[in-house]
């Protein structure tokens, strides 16, 4: 299983065998995920309704709406946004949002990234659903078949076969859901997961995370994207899911009867009053009137709270008569199916909503950094630690050290720092933070240092240093054709030794150290020594 829970390994025992996510990563049978947050107030903080304002009311059972002007202060917190609320400028905006991530994706790749979008509900006359596949369809402006829903509701025609033509066509390119794509679908094309929807569960995260992780070879499919649409908040509740440790079965919850037979029984007597006293208080809130004037035939008034709050004392002094009420099948019937009062729904017209959004890095804890933290983290650990690594101080205090040995050593102590400096994460991070490709490990070293330093690919600081070197000197054809071919190993190494010569094909075909020596005049290792300086101090030309 790719979710094991707690009553798998209680049913099989031991396990045999872990075959985790980052490992088949690694060797290619899925592909890894970038994150992006997207900050919202509405979704961080919720809503305020000022008195005055203007707010559609939707008639739950009919779907109509109808204008009203508050006649005072209203609050939701953002657990209540699109259950009891909805601002369309937030769902708007956040779409809007991610819509550039889209564009910039069909920019670099040529195709639009199949997109799946987990929507908090779809209810009947209130669904989220409905509204992003409306608000997609505007802001995209690709067509009506180009983004769908699919869902359990009676709504959707053949869920199953719209389906097969999102996993098999191009369109729909967007496909809005809540639940039935959450686990056992494959599709192997999406690129990007939109989180709408709050998660707790750690099993259904992984689920839901596992639809983006299938290779694509027909598109060359690298990695896939989660916006995480609540600030990152997602991905700091789940920052260790993907360890896969067994997560707890969900308790089953006893029945109304079953609590009240152990009372009836005496078996733990006192702590089974406790557990349906509590249960009454939480009828008390949610009944309708409706639901009172039914209770009426078994308790006074049908006031829940008062018997509620009773209870423990009554039981003790009428023992008898509480449980005939107790034990009454009507009674107990009406306290799982007592009469709600009908859901409100509010449209907020006039909230504006603030929606920002940014890369996020991922830690070897499964913590997730914003680019400019991660990088001035960065920068505090170069200019605590030289004397720790010794390439940083090579780099900073004394260039004319730079060797192969010490870029190697630099590369792995890096990359084993509690942050995972590495240089592909560093590259990243550079790239979100300064929109500067491809850095190499010299520059992002020397400009976490100094933020005056320049930020260099290694294409630019190999040129850099040739024109140190060679500026005002003159070279034979054969020693240009030798430096020529020392600048494309330094591009892509950043350091060369004698050794090289006789080791790499590049150096080999062309005769090795010892035709090379001979066309420097058996001057080539002061050459070498100069190059690798030159390389470790250059500046932008």
């Amino acid at each position: 299983t790719a979710t094991p829970a707690e009553h798998t390994t209680a049913y099989f025992k031991e396990i045999v065998f872990r075959y985790e996510y980052e490992r088949a990563v690694r060797e290619g049978y899925l592909v890894d995920w970038d994150a992006v947050r997207i900050k919202s107030d509405v979704r961080i903080n919720g809503v305020f309704l000022r008195e005055g304002e203007t707010v559609g009311l939707i008639d739950t059972r009919t779907g109509l709406e109808s204008l009203d002007m508050l006649e005072d202060e209203r609050e939701f917190d953002s657990s209540e946004i699109e259950q009891k609320i909805t601002s369309p400028d937030s769902n708007r905006k956040i779409i809007e949002e991610i819509a550039k991530y889209a564009l910039e994706h069909e920019s670099t790749y040529g195709r639009f990234p199949k997109t799946l979008i987990f929507a908090a509900n779809d209810l009947q006359h209130t669904s989220h659903c409905d509204m992003l596949v409306d608000v997609c369809r505007d802001v995209f402006g690709k067509g009506d078949a180009f983004v769908q829903k699919i869902t359990g509701s009676p709504t959707v025609d053949r869920p199953l076969q719209r389906i097969r033509e999102f996993r098999n066509r191009p369109n729909p390119g967007i496909v809005v859901t809540r639940d039935m794509l959450t686990t056992g679908v494959d599709i192997p094309a999406l690129e990007f997961l939109v989180f709408l929807r709050p998660v707790k569960s750690r099993i259904l995260w992984e689920q839901m995370l596992g639809r983006g992780t299938r290779r694509c070879d027909e598109i060359n499919k690298t990695h896939f994207t989660v916006f995480d649409c609540f600030n990152g908040g997602l991905f700091d509740y789940f920052k260790n899911a993907t360890v896969f440790e067994p997560e707890p079965p969900i308790k089953s919850t006893r029945t109304y009867a079953e609590i009240i037979e152990d009372i009836y029984q005496n078996r733990d007597r006192k702590y089974n009053v406790k557990r349906l006293l509590k249960r009454l208080q939480r009828i008390d809130k949610e009944m309708s009137g409706t639901a009172r004037e039914k209770f009426a035939r078994f308790i006074p008034d049908g006031d829940m709270r008062s018997f509620a709050r009773d209870l423990p004392e009554r039981i003790e002094d009428d023992f008898a008569g509480v449980m005939r009420i107790l034990r009454n099948h009507e009674f107990q019937d009406l306290l799982v199916n007592y009469p709600r009062p009908e859901r409100g729904f509010i449209v907020t017209y006039e909230t504006e909503d603030e929606v920002s959004s940014g890369w996020m890095l991922k830690g070897p804890d499964g913590s997730y950094w914003k680019p400019e933290d991660y990088l001035v983290a960065f920068s505090e650990y170069v200019r605590k630690n030289p004397e720790q690594i010794a390439a940083i101080e090579i780099l900073l205090e004394r260039p004319a050290d730079w060797n192969t040995e010490a870029l190697s050593e630099l590369r792995g102590k890096l990359a084993e720092t509690r942050e995972q400096f590495s240089e592909e994460n560093l590259r990243k991070a550079h790239k979100l933070r300064y929109n500067k490709e491809l850095a190499d490990i010299i520059s992002m070293i020397k400009h976490a240092a100094n933020e005056d330093e320049p930020l260099l690919n290694a294409e630019e600081r190999v040129d850099s240093a040739f024109e140190r070197v060679t500026s005002g000197k003159t070279f034979t054809d054969d020693q240009m054709r030798w430096l020529q071919r020392i600048r494309e190993h330094l591009i892509a190494n950043l350091t060369i030794d004698k050794s090289d010569f006789d080791a790499l094909p590049i150096f080999q075909r062309a005769g090795g150290w010892i035709a090379a020596d001979r066309v420097f005049d058996n001057s080539l290792e002061s050459v070498l020594h100069e190059v690798n300086t030159a390389v470790a101090m250059a500046a932008a030309i």
